[in-house]
């Protein structure tokens, strides 16, 4: 009768896992597959950036979602979702995809940009690949310049939130 109890507890507790494991993909947006690479606070963080030599571009995925051959980059963000997906949101997911395919050799065909209430599935086309070359381009240019690279200064809430605003010498009060 033991060997019987110990069975059902264990079945017991591994259902209760699969439940929290569902819940926790659910709440991060993943789509199915196994999750490869995480740099996010639901699963242990990797440590290591993604690295592309040939662009000059470093980053950190949320998410990598391996589904049979296909990689789909996921990136979180906290708030709301607005009506279309923030340009930058995209340019930064187009970026993952540019690393994915960079440094692991598979080309995503999309991947998805999830806010706290809403997830965007964006397609990784070649005119978004350009897109994002061409962005790329213009800051690495700029990025030589005597003064640096120009900052628009005209959204008070975007420079309060600014990573570099305390070495900024034009931000607004």
């Amino acid at each position: 009768m033991d060997a019987i109890a110990l069975i059902v507890a264990l079945l017991a507790a591994a259902l209760a896992l699969w439940w929290v494991s569902a819940r926790l993909r659910q709440r991060a947006g993943l789509p199915r597959g196994r999750v490869i690479y995480s740099d996010a606070g639901a699963w242990r963080r990797n440590e290591q950036s993604l690295y592309a030599a040939r662009y000059h571009l470093v980053g950190k995925p949320d998410y990598l979602v391996r589904d049979g051959s296909a990689i789909v980059p996921v990136e979180v963000k906290s708030g709301a979702a607005p009506a279309q997906p923030r340009e930058g949101h995209v340019l930064q997911l187009a970026a993952y995809c540019l690393l994915v395919e960079e440094t692991l050799g598979v080309r995503p065909a999309y991947g998805i940009i999830q806010y706290a209430d809403w997830q965007f599935a964006v397609d990784y086309t070649p005119q978004l690949q350009a897109w994002l070359l061409q962005c790329l381009n213009a800051v690495q240019r700029d990025a030589v310049l005597p003064q640096g690279p120009a900052r628009s200064h005209e959204t008070p809430a975007r420079c309060a939130t600014c990573g570099v605003r305390a070495a900024c010498d034009q931000r607004l009060a």
